[in-house]
């Protein structure tokens, strides 16, 4: 059973991650890392609900989970669903707030990333994720002891690089840009964390 706090961050992590994502990302066709990024591809691509895509993306890596960690499976299956589920309610958010937010792309993908970043830093604080590659770094911190925030700006990176063939080299830039600054608020989220460990 899901304690308050567990159950606050999640859903304080997941109205932020769709926050970031709708509010500053999306209407820049700016990427993000890992299984959100490559969500957010598909969307850009295909006009897939980005939610859907996260779930879908993420299913093997919940499979890993399920044989080879179980305790990250359930602390992480809650979140998935739930930032799954907000992504999509908060679809509307991309009209609206374009036309009340005038910043520059450099500004909306720091603020993008900066804002999902802590997102999933407030997540795994708690000891749960929205899955994906957060998962997968979770397993990686773990083992190697390194930040969580630094996996995840790694395994981000790589997704980036794979998705560049898809975008422009602004567009590229842009989002290196998002995902340095969201693995930064990532890693001051879950510091504290780590240095208990």
């Amino acid at each position: 059973m899901l304690s308050f706090q567990k159950l606050a961050a999640i859903l304080t992590g997941s109205l932020l991650i769709a926050a970031g994502t709708h509010c500053f990302l999306v209407p820049n066709q700016i990427l993000d890392g890992g299984v959100l990024g490559i969500a957010l591809i598909v969307n850009y691509l295909f006009g897939a609900p980005i939610g859907l895509a996260m779930i879908l993306c993420s299913i093997p890596l919940f499979i890993l989970a399920w044989y080879y960690q179980r305790s990250y499976f359930y602390s992480s299956l809650h979140g998935l669903l739930l930032s799954s589920l907000i992504m999509d309610l908060a679809t509307p958010l991309q009209h609206r707030m374009a036309n009340y937010l005038d910043i520059t792309p450099v500004g909306s993908s720091i603020l993008g990333g900066f804002v999902v970043g802590t997102g999933i830093g407030i997540m795994l604080k708690y000891e749960t994720s929205t899955g994906g590659t957060d998962l997968l770094a979770q397993f990686v911190a773990k083992g190697l002891m390194i930040n969580v925030g630094v996996i995840i700006f790694v395994l981000d990176g790589i997704v980036i690089s794979l998705g560049g063939i898809l975008v422009s080299a602004e567009t590229f830039f842009l989002s290196m840009l998002t995902i340095a600054t969201g693995g930064l608020a990532t890693g001051l989220c879950t510091m504290k964390n780590n240095d208990r460990e």
